[in-house]
C-alpha cells in the first residue's frame, strides 16, 4: 500500500509539473518563442498569493486563485504587448530568448532586492493535513484538488484551441501568421493573449505549488528547468504530452525520495536525461 501511495503522490505532483510546462509549450508552439522568464513569473504569482493570504486572512487559499489568475493575464498580456511584440517576428530567432532571458534576470534581482531571499510558504489550515481514505489508501484532499486543477486547464486549453474561433486563429498565426495578417486577423494581439494565457496558466501552477512546498527568489530556476523537461519529454507542440510527461517525472522524484531523501529533483532530471537518449524528439514529437 506504501508502494501505491507513492506511486499516487507521483502522480498528483506531476499534474501540477504538467501545468507548469503548459504555459511554455503554448508559447512555443504558437510563437516558436522559449520564455526564460517563465520561472521568474511562477516565482512572481506565488509572491502575489502570498501577499494576498497576508493581507486577507479570512480567505481560503484556493480562492486566490482568481485574482492571480487575472493579474497573471494581464501581466503577460503587457509583457507581450510591450517587449516580445517589438522582436518575435525579427529575422533573428534569438532576439526573443535573449528578450526573456534578460527580463528574467531583472526579475530574480528585483525580487531579491524587495522581498528578500528567506523561504516563504503559503499555509493553508486544514487543507494540508485534510485526506480521505479510499480502498484503504489516504489520499490528501489538496493534491486531488490539484490534479482536478491541472486536468481542467488542460481540457480548457483543448477547447478553447479547438472549439472557439479565437483558437482558430491562433493555430492559423502558428502556421503562417503572414496569410492571417491578409485575411484581416492581428497576430500580435492573438501573441498577446497567447502570452496571458501561458502565464495565468504559469500563476495558477506557482500558486498551487508553493501551498505544496516553500519558494525563494531564487526558485525560478528550479521552476524553468522542470517546465523546460516537461515540454521538451512530452514532445515539442502536445499539450496532453506535457501532461503525461509532468506525471512521469513526478512519480521520478517521489519515488527516488523514498530511497534518497536528499535527492530532490535530482531522479526526475535523470529520467529526462535517459529518454532524452532513447528519444530525443518526446513522446509524442516526430522522429527524426
Amino acid at each position: 500500500m506504501e508502494w501505491v501511495e507513492t506511486i499516487l503522490n507521483g502522480i498528483f505532483l506531476g499534474g501540477l509539473y504538467g501545468v507548469l510546462g503548459l504555459g511554455l509549450a503554448l508559447v512555443f508552439g504558437v510563437m516558436r518563442v522559449i520564455n526564460v522568464a517563465h520561472g521568474e513569473f511562477i516565482v512572481l504569482a506565488a509572491y502575489l498569493g502570498f501577499f494576498l493570504i497576508s493581507q486577507f486572512p479570512g480567505v481560503h487559499p484556493l480562492l486566490l486563485l482568481i485574482p492571480v489568475m487575472i493579474v497573471c493575464f494581464a501581466v503577460g498580456y503587457g509583457f507581450q504587448a510591450l517587449l516580445l511584440n517589438r522582436v518575435v517576428e525579427t529575422p533573428d530567432p534569438l532576439a526573443p530568448m535573449l528578450v526573456t532571458f534578460g527580463i528574467s534576470i531583472v526579475l530574480r534581482n528585483v525580487m531579491v532586492e524587495t522581498l528578500g531571499a528567506d523561504p516563504k510558504s503559503i499555509q493553508i489550515e486544514g487543507l494540508s493535513q485534510a485526506s480521505v481514505q479510499i480502498f484503504g489508501l489516504s489520499i490528501g484532499i489538496l493534491p486531488l484538488i490539484t490534479l482536478a486543477v491541472a486536468i481542467g486547464l488542460f481540457v480548457a486549453l483543448q477547447l478553447v484551441l479547438t472549439r472557439t474561433s479565437f483558437g482558430r486563429v491562433v493555430r492559423a498565426t502558428a502556421d503562417n501568421p503572414n496569410v492571417v495578417r491578409m485575411m484581416g486577423a492581428r497576430p500580435k494581439h492573438a501573441y498577446n493573449i497567447v502570452m496571458g494565457m501561458a502565464l495565468l496558466l504559469a500563476g495558477v501552477a506557482g500558486l498551487l505549488l508553493a501551498m505544496r512546498t516553500s519558494f525563494t527568489a531564487y526558485s525560478g530556476i528550479d521552476r524553468i528547468l522542470i517546465s523546460f523537461e516537461v515540454v521538451v519529454l512530452g514532445g515539442l507542440g502536445s499539450f496532453w504530452g506535457a501532461l503525461i510527461a509532468g506525471i512521469m517525472l513526478g512519480i521520478a522524484q517521489i519515488v527516488g525520495l523514498r530511497f534518497d531523501g536528499n535527492g530532490g529533483l535530482l531522479y526526475a532530471h535523470l529520467l529526462f536525461f535517459v529518454f532524452l537518449l532513447i528519444r530525443p524528439s518526446g513522446l509524442f514529437g516526430a522522429r527524426a
